[in-house]
């Protein structure tokens, strides 16, 4: 697959699942959501790379109250379009959480492994709170018991791209969020 070539990059993206407008109004919710729970408290919004990245930029500017940041860095699809099962913390946060009420900013939750072991991690730090805010959910996938405490949008088992979420390092700049099928890549 070479998605480096510009006649390529498209043929995959089989249908736009979330428009630009879409996505910027249930980030302004979500901001507000956010807003209204942690006003006069010590907010921490927790970024898991790389993909949460896009949403974290536009979430942190809708959310009206001080709050700081940091990210993590956890894989588990190693380059494919299905999770590997095993998850690898690459990069850890430089916040001492205890003084913080915690809300993990994640791009998808798929099997929940990722998200589960974060979580994990980070209540073993004693944060004042822990929640989860998540771009997309995919309960159908779901392999442990994990759920977000907001969600943005719920879809089905599909595999998808654009505003931060990726195939290979790709896509993660598209302003919307497709479903991506590599056989149309063959045709």
């Amino acid at each position: 697959m070479q998605l480096s070539d510009r006649e390529t990059y498209n043929l995959g993206i089989k249908e736009v699942l979330f428009t630009e407008d879409d996505i910027r109004d249930a980030v302004q919710k979500a901001g507000k959501h956010i807003s209204s729970l942690y006003a006069g408290k010590p907010l921490l919004l927790v970024s898991i790379l790389k993909g949460a990245f896009v949403f974290l930029a536009d979430l942190c500017r809708a959310i009206d109250v001080p709050c700081e940041i940091d990210f993590m860095e956890a894989k588990s699809y190693f380059g494919d379009t299905k999770s590997s099962g095993s998850v690898a913390v690459t990069m850890d946060l430089k916040h001492d959480v205890s003084k913080y009420h915690v809300v993990i900013v994640e791009d998808i939750i798929d099997t929940g492994r990722t998200l589960s072991e974060i979580k994990k991690l980070l209540s073993a730090r004693s944060p004042l709170s822990l929640r989860i805010v998540t771009l997309l959910d995919k309960p159908s996938r779901r392999e442990v018991d994990l759920d977000a405490d907001y969600s943005l949008f719920t879809i089905p088992d599909r595999f998808v791209i654009g505003y931060g979420l990726d195939l290979a390092e790709y896509y993660r700049s598209l302003p919307y969020i497709a479903e991506f099928d590599a056989s149309l890549l063959d045709e």
